[in-house]
């Protein structure tokens, strides 16, 4: 007889931990199944990690802002201690530029205001007093430094200000994060089987029927769910769903890197997670009183999708290291650029309006958490309250694509349309098209 689970998961990065802790508390009995050695051991242990609310959808701002609670007060939510040790929020705050002109921060803002997110307007004054490190100078469009020789010259225009949300900031171990809520899910009966690769989704009459695994096991339930991370096209095609999807995922190839903080400043101290839509990067304090430079994906970054997600540059390139440390070195002048490079490689599970997919699929029983481009590592425990209450809806005979399930969040009380995250939508327009979301 057939190993048996009500619901299989595949993958256990940290919205497949999620996924699992939650659907557990339900009362299903779980089974993630990874090939790698141990959860959070992929695309999630390379995370950044930041939490943050400045999106571009009220969508995307509510289900963000409600996960702010969560990290909060993650060992509450988690309801066991790990072992390993429990994960800890950094709330450092985050510090979005507000640029001459239209940007980012105007439609984020607009969000903050409907939904109640707790945010401040900095003048000049404020950002010097707060953070006296950054340069004010506006650039007016990023580029290469590499490819334009006007790289350093500055525009003579000045940024207007910024505006600082208190409650966010980064989780100091993204892998642990994932094994927190492993240990979690199995404390609720969720059972998790690493170094075991997928090699075929099981049908049988319109319906997903289990997995069947490399080794020749096969793996019987009526419920998968892919959250595979970069995988996941991977998976949707072994499953024959991609091709009744209006929205698919595929992976891309991006880096982040670690420079020194400025000599005589702790920025792991008194530093902020920095959004610098000007220079089209992010950062924040890193461990080591060091800086994690990451990249908002300008047009003139070139983009490496990559067809196997198995098999990728796994090295910093030096074009990409100068492009983004050198941005940030624009922001902050006192910036000493170390002579070898430094950080790492990860891939992105991007899908094509850099939204996620948090839906069904046509094939029944079987649904996704995809699609996460980058930007959902702050959404993982919010995305498997979603996910579990979708599922469990559609189990019980919602049909989600004409009435979409809608789902109370925990904390701030706020109701999440999933129809917004259907495989169905249109391309949305509001979308930033980057890891900004």
């Amino acid at each position: 007889m057939n190993r048996t689970a009500d619901a299989i998961i595949v993958g256990a990065g940290v919205i497949g931990s999620a996924v699992a802790f939650e659907l557990a508390k339900r009362g299903y009995k779980t089974l993630n199944i990874d090939k790698l050695p141990t959860s959070g051991y992929g695309s999630t242990s390379n995370s950044c990690a930041i939490v943050r609310a400045h999106y571009s959808t009220w969508d995307g701002v509510a289900m963000a802002y409600e996960g702010f609670f969560y990290w909060d007060d993650w060992d509450n939510y988690i309801g066991v201690k790990d072992e390993r040790g429990m994960i800890k929020y950094m709330k450092t705050g985050s510090i979005m530029f507000k640029l001459q002109g239209e940007d980012h921060s105007r439609k984020s803002l607009k969000f903050f205001k409907e939904i109640g997110v707790e945010h401040e307007i900095w003048d000049l004054e404020k950002m010097k007093e707060m953070i006296p490190i950054y340069s004010h100078d506006q650039y007016d469009g990023t580029t290469r430094p590499d490819e334009d020789d006007h790289f350093w010259d500055k525009t003579g225009k000045k940024i207007e200000g910024a505006v600082y949300t208190p409650g966010s900031g980064y989780v100091s171990d993204p892998q642990l994060t994932s094994h927190n809520l492993q240990v979690a899910a199995e404390a609720n009966g969720g059972e998790f089987l690493f170094n075991s690769e997928i090699t075929e989704i099981k049908q049988q009459n319109g319906r997903v029927a289990g997995v069947t695994l490399k080794t020749g096991e096969q793996i019987d339930s009526p419920i998968v769910v892919n959250v595979a991370g970069p995988h996941s096209f991977v998976i949707n095609r072994m499953a024959d769903v991609e091709k009744e999807m209006n929205i698919k995922t595929k992976a891309l190839r991006h880096e982040v890197h670690h420079v020194p903080s400025p000599e005589g400043y702790d920025f792991e101290k008194d530093g902020f997670h920095t959004s610098d839509g000007d220079n089209s990067i992010y950062f924040r304090p890193e461990t080591g009183n060091t800086i994690l430079i990451g990249s908002e994906d300008p047009l003139c970054d070139p983009k490496e999708w990559i067809a196997d997600p198995d098999n990728y540059n796994q090295q910093v390139t030096e074009s990409q290291w100068k492009a983004q440390v050198y941005r940030c070195a624009r922001r902050i002048p006192q910036l000493k650029i170390p002579s070898r490079t430094s950080g790492v490689v990860d891939l992105y599970d991007v899908s094509d309006d850099w939204l996620p997919i948090y839906d069904k699929s046509a094939l029944k029983g079987f649904y996704m958490a995809i699609g996460s481009s980058g930007n959902q590592f702050k959404n993982a425990p919010v995305a498997g309250h979603c996910m579990a209450e979708l599922i469990d809806a559609c189990e019980k005979g919602q049909e989600h694509d004409s009435d979409p399930v809608k789902v109370k969040t925990v904390y701030t009380g706020l109701e999440l349309n999933m129809g917004f995250y259907s495989r169905n939508r249109e391309i949305n327009p509001n979308s930033s098209f980057s890891v900004n979301g």
